[in-house]
């Protein structure tokens, strides 16, 4: 590795630090990019990130059109203050999501009155129309891209069930036309897995020689096993945003409702139920809603006591391009149901290594393997202890900053 140290911008449009990965991913990537001796400044659109107190943080302001507890709001007139406010606005009225094109225009202004302050501007899944005129601005430009959000956009098309519903989704999504022309034009690319890499290559053309693999790395030393802790009988724990469908949460109720009627369980649920969801219904329909409990805006320790308390935990997505649910379980040495969906087989090994892996979309397949995992204390023993193995030599922290810091090497080509 080059011992040059390198003075970095990093880039995320949306860093939400309790919300998906990027807050996560920026989070913990730049604090080890500046351990080990770089120079980190974020600009970040809200809700903004949770960084090293060594990591500067540079708000790039919105409207913030998607915040809590008033989403989709109107403005007050003196909000806007550039055409870029009054476009962001304007794509909101039609149904759309603005954030990265709106972003990527603001934070390119930032740029150049930054002009020779950074060796290397670092993209976090923007994929934003204003990082072609960062580019023709000079800056060297490396994009992290997790997996093509075409995948999102199809998985809810396959579960709309109206044509108002779907033609809503063909709206919001209408920021992907602009992703499948900027995503290619980018010189260097990092991505996740071998399994995401194949799918932006087909749905996003990015050539596969830009493409790099860098997986992403969970915090071993909070996310630990802890032996102190009771486990209660049956308990199953899964991370999954009960109104995407990509996340399979659906399938697991049902799964969940199957193995009821034979073994004593629960589900704890990292997620917030929302009642515009299909959640509610489903659960009042199964009859197990006193079996399933849903818990947001934990801190990362009561995760990990939570994870303590659980038997297995359950990765039940459609697709990931990764899934840090599912190196944050194993970390814990808590073993694993799952699914083949996008990733997931690449992160947790063959099956019964580290879990046991089924179909996605397959409720009575899920039953069979957390009845075969709640029957098993041996298996469940042996697949957790291979977990936290996989993680300590694949999955650290340390790793994705020294592999993605070769990609920057690369790019500069020092």
């Amino acid at each position: 590795m080059e011992n040059r140290k390198l003075k970095i911008a990093y880039l995320v449009y949306r860093g939400n630090p309790r919300c998906g990965g990027q807050g996560v991913y920026t989070r913990h990537l730049t604090r080890e990019l500046v351990e080990m001796g770089h120079y980190v400044e974020v600009f970040s659109g809200p809700p903004y990130p949770d960084l090293d107190q060594r990591v500067k943080l540079n708000k790039v302001e919105s409207l913030d059109l998607y915040r809590e507890p008033d989403p989709f709001r109107t403005p007050k007139l003196g909000e806007f203050k550039n055409p870029i406010d009054v476009m962001e606005y304007l794509i909101m009225l039609t149904a759309g999501f603005p954030e990265p094109r709106t972003f990527s225009w603001r934070v390119r202004k930032m740029l150049k009155q930054r002009l020779g302050n950074f060796d290397i501007v670092h993209d976090n899944q923007c994929i934003g129309s204003g990082l072609l005129g960062i580019m023709k601005d000079g800056w060297p430009l490396l994009g992290t891209i997790h997996h093509p959000i075409t995948v999102d956009r199809d998985l809810d098309l396959s579960h709309a069930t109206t044509f108002k519903r779907k033609l809503s989704l063909y709206r919001w999504y209408g920021f992907l036309g602009m992703q499948k022309r900027v995503g290619p034009k980018l010189p260097r690319v990092v991505t996740v897995s071998n399994s995401s890499k194949k799918d932006i290559h087909a749905q996003l053309r990015v050539p596969l020689e830009k493409m790099h693999v860098v997986p992403v790395g969970v915090d071993h030393e909070l996310f630990r096993p802890k032996p102190e802790i009771v486990k209660i009988p049956g308990r199953i724990m899964t991370t999954a945003s009960a109104d995407v469908p990509m996340k399979g949460l659906i399938p697991l109720l049902e799964a969940v409702a199957k193995v009821r009627t034979e073994r004593e369980v629960s589900l704890v649920v990292i997620g917030k139920l929302r009642s515009e969801s299909e959640v509610p219904k489903v659960l009042d329909r199964l009859n197990i809603s006193d079996a399933v409990e849903f818990v947001h805006g934990i801190t990362d320790e009561q995760i990990v006591e939570l994870y303590g308390q659980s038997e297995m935990a359950a990765v039940p997505s459609l697709y990931e391009g990764f899934s840090l649910p599912a190196i944050e379980a194993m970390a814990c040495g808590v073993p694993l149901v799952t699914t083949s969906g996008g990733a997931l087989p690449e992160v947790v090994g063959n099956n019964y290594e580290t879990a046991i892996i089924v179909n996605p979309n397959d409720p009575s397949a899920l039953a069979m393997a957390i009845i075969e995992l709640l029957d098993d204390p041996e298996l469940r023993r042996r697949l957790g202890k291979a977990g936290r193995e996989r993680v300590m030599s694949k999955y650290t922290w340390r790793n994705t900053a020294e592999g993605t810091l070769e990609q920057y090497y690369k790019l500069l080509k020092l």
